[in-house]
């Protein structure tokens, strides 16, 4: 059996909108070459579909009754929804993705991203855009899972399949902050690690969805504060809630206002950072993906990712 959808299609909504436009039957079925029986015919067999009149027929013009006039308007939207489609097809045809999934580590600064972003869209391609925060090993796991196709702020640690790329952003220091109003911003240096398994650590959650995730500097039964991502944590350790390791070029601004106060530790902490992403010979990157990883063969642009520089919009100039 045939339900509306099986009527409803482009053809039968460019017919409703020619009789509109051009005010009969009569004229309409010339407008599209049809005899003025076959127009009226193809009409009342939608109606009937519906089980709508679609237009008023008492008079010589053909007015569109208020289903008729509902269902121009969604007419014209599906027609426009569907030409958008079809050009989206043919340049997603020249080699750019339907679709670009960045995901960015809480390590990574947010506001750069933002500027790339600005840059990207500014282009005018039919790729669309979507940008989602990870942290740790979850941040790689989302690329492997081909639940995005770049990510920034990998620790490769591990074995990866053949058709990831990776290249190195930097190296991140970090440095041991606590709260001026702390107990160990009086202690003396360097803070044991004895010393630090009685105070609470503050740590970033794991954004892995399966397995036990990656932990960094934590000991067994320490009193633990975990958080989504970094400037979750470092808003933490300002409130003296607990304490921890902060990367080096978030921690000094707070430093130099008296908010956070560096110790040393037992452990120095200096983590290579990667962005990874896959392409093969198989399956190629994109010209999306080749305009993102350009942009990361500048030092410069490398460097602000990693040491939250204000903006990125010099980077490429």
């Amino acid at each position: 059996m045939q339900s509306p959808k099986d009527w409803l299609t482009p053809d039968a909504l460019f017919m409703l909108q020619t009789i509109q436009a051009e005010g009969s039957f009569a004229a309409a079925a010339r407008k599209l070459n049809l005899v003025p029986s076959a127009l009226t015919y193809r009409v009342r067999q939608l109606e009937d579909a519906l089980d709508v009149l679609l237009f008023d027929r008492s008079a010589r013009q053909a007015r569109p009754t208020a289903a008729g006039q509902e269902l121009l308007r969604e007419a014209g939207r599906l027609l426009h929804d569907i030409d958008v489609v079809a050009n989206r097809v043919k340049r997603v045809a020249t080699g750019w993705e339907a679709l670009l999934t960045v995901a960015v580590d809480s390590i990574v600064s947010h506001a750069v991203v933002m500027d790339l972003s600005e840059a990207f869209l500014a282009l005018k391609s039919p790729t669309r855009l979507r940008i989602r925060h990870e942290t740790l090993s979850g941040t790689l796991a989302t690329l492997t899972s081909g639940q995005a196709d770049l990510a920034l702020g990998v620790v490769m640690g591990q074995q990866v399949a053949a058709d990831i790329q990776h290249m190195t952003l930097g190296e991140v220091a970090f440095v041991f902050a606590v709260a001026p109003q702390h107990p160990l911003a009086q202690m003396p240096e360097p803070l044991s690690n004895a010393l630090l398994a009685k105070h609470r650590m503050v740590a970033v959650a794991d954004s892995v969805q399966r397995g036990s995730g990656m932990t960094v500097g934590l000991q067994g039964g320490q009193d633990v504060f975990t958080v989504p991502d970094m400037h979750s944590k470092l808003q933490a350790q300002l409130r003296g809630l607990g304490v921890g390791f902060l990367p080096e070029s978030l921690a000094l601004p707070h430093v130099q206002q008296g908010r956070l106060v560096l110790k040393k530790t037992d452990q120095n902490r200096i983590s290579p950072v990667h962005a990874a992403w896959r392409d093969s010979r198989l399956n190629p990157a994109g010209h999306g993906l080749q305009w993102w990883t350009t942009q990361l063969q500048n030092p410069t642009t490398r460097s602000a990712l990693l040491h939250d520089k204000a903006s990125a919009k010099s980077y490429w100039d």
